[in-house]
């Protein structure tokens, strides 16, 4: 199956959630996959340590709608910049990628720049995220007719 295909058919939003890096904490990034999750997206969540090669092999697999990052170790920059990298290489740039973690307002302006979506600050609320992702991701014209199920009990 395309990606072409597979996107032009009726399916809920697919957000593959990594943790690239040496960096081990993932209470938040489980968190926002649950958030997202409750909130009718499909999540697939690649687990600790993952290389940005691993991270971009497995969204293409599961041809995902977006890639949300987790990044606490500092090493933003280098990882951010390689999954893009590794997106345009594949032909897949077509994936929105955005982020959180602990990221300096200095670095802010320079990722957006590079190509991440968004990059949402310790503390913000995942209703944030959920909401953010439903403007953002759901209805794009490159993606049109995919749209997330809500479950019982989400607003």
């Amino acid at each position: 199956m395309t990606r072409e295909f597979s996107k032009s058919s009726k399916r809920r939003i697919r957000i593959l959630i990594g943790k690239p890096g040496l960096d081990g904490h993932d209470r938040g990034v489980k968190v926002i996959a649950r958030a997202l999750r409750d909130a009718g997206f499909e999540v697939i969540y690649t687990g600790l340590h993952q290389t940005p090669e691993m991270i971009v092999s497995a969204a293409i697999q599961e041809d995902v709608d977006a890639i949300g990052l987790s990044i606490l170790s500092g090493a933003h920059n280098v990882l951010f910049k390689r999954v893009l990298e590794l997106l345009k290489e594949k032909g897949a740039e077509d994936i929105t990628v955005f982020g959180g973690g602990i990221i300096p307002e200095s670095d802010l302006a320079a990722l957006k720049k590079m190509g991440v979506a968004i990059l949402f600050q310790p503390g913000t609320k995942t209703q944030t995220v959920v909401d953010w992702v439903h403007k953002n991701v759901k209805g794009t014209s490159k993606n049109p007719d995919c749209h997330p199920e809500r479950s019982e009990g989400s607003t």
